[in-house]
């Protein structure tokens, strides 16, 4: 397929050096506007530390935020889809009585500040819910197989608890969103696949999985891992309640450490780690999913 040669324009040239101009200066205001003694030397050893008694390389303190944040992007985004895909069924339906429901909750979720949610949901699961399940209690004092996947994938058991009333609350939070994007999927379908599958003899429930649903996803497919971009960034929030995600661990480690320019901008670098190769696969994406629907 021809591809369009894009060459460069005078106006881009001038945009170019503006930009360079504005880096100049921004640099020139940090390096000697602030009188900041930076001290980039003690950021690796943040990253990796050398374990003298296993002779090896492991994590530090900013690499167990980052996997945290990872932890909480991927099982939060699963729970997300999850209710979204239930309450965005309901938002389509009929009846009333799912309307309402459905309508309640993402109204309630994109009208408060996601602070105020995080708040309500982590104290009524964290407090009245998770600790009376005994989940982390089951677990804890054991050392077997389960206890291992559950600390890799999740947290250890004494912190389980916690980590997974945040990953509710994320999963809560976003969910509502992707609730509106599984509505629009549903209702983009054409009134012909309806009639189409009615005429075959199925129920609700089978035109709605094998007919409906494979349809839809394919269309919601990249505002749904765009959700997912949103819900690395969104994570950092959980911070408020003490679970040590990315921007927690670095928080603290600015107060031990004084060194706030240089650990805010490894974070920075390492937030864009993660979304910006999401942002490239969702483009792609974008590209395959509309040339399939061509």
């Amino acid at each position: 397929m021809y591809k369009k040669k894009i060459g460069l324009k005078k106006s881009d040239l001038i945009v170019g050096a503006l930009f360079l101009i504005v880096g100049v200066v921004i640099y020139y205001r940090v390096e000697i506007g602030l009188n900041y003694n930076w001290d980039w030397g003690k950021i690796p050893q943040f990253l990796f530390r050398f374990d003298e008694e296993s002779g090896k390389w492991v994590s530090n303190v900013l690499m167990w935020g980052l996997f945290n944040t990872i932890r909480l992007s991927i099982f939060g985004t699963i729970l997300a889809i999850i209710l979204g895909t239930i309450m965005g069924i309901c938002r389509s339906s009929k009846v009333v009585f799912l309307r309402l429901i459905s309508g309640t909750y993402v109204e309630t979720m994109r009208n408060l500040p996601p602070l105020v949610i995080i708040f309500i949901v982590y104290f009524f699961i964290g407090t009245h819910l998770l600790p009376y399940s005994g989940i982390g209690d089951a677990l804890e004092g054991r050392d077997n197989l389960l206890v291992s996947i559950v600390t890799f994938c999740l947290a250890p058991p004494e912190h389980l608890t916690t980590f997974l009333s945040a990953l509710f609350t994320l999963a809560i939070f976003e969910g509502a969103y992707i609730t509106e994007i599984v509505r629009a999927g549903i209702q983009s379908i054409r009134k012909g696949q309806w009639e189409a599958a009615h005429s075959l003899g199925l129920t609700k429930y089978q035109q709605m999985r094998y007919i409906i649903l494979p349809q839809a996803f394919q269309r919601i497919l990249p505002p749904l891992a765009g959700q997912f971009i949103s819900l690395i960034k969104d994570s950092s929030i959980v911070s408020v309640i003490s679970i040590p995600e990315l921007s927690f661990r670095a928080n603290e480690l600015m107060t031990g450490t004084l060194l706030t320019m240089e650990i805010w901008i490894t974070v920075t670098i390492m937030y864009l780690m993660l979304t910006l190769p999401c942002s490239v696969a969702i483009q792609k994406l974008e590209e395959r999913v509309a040339r399939s629907l061509r």
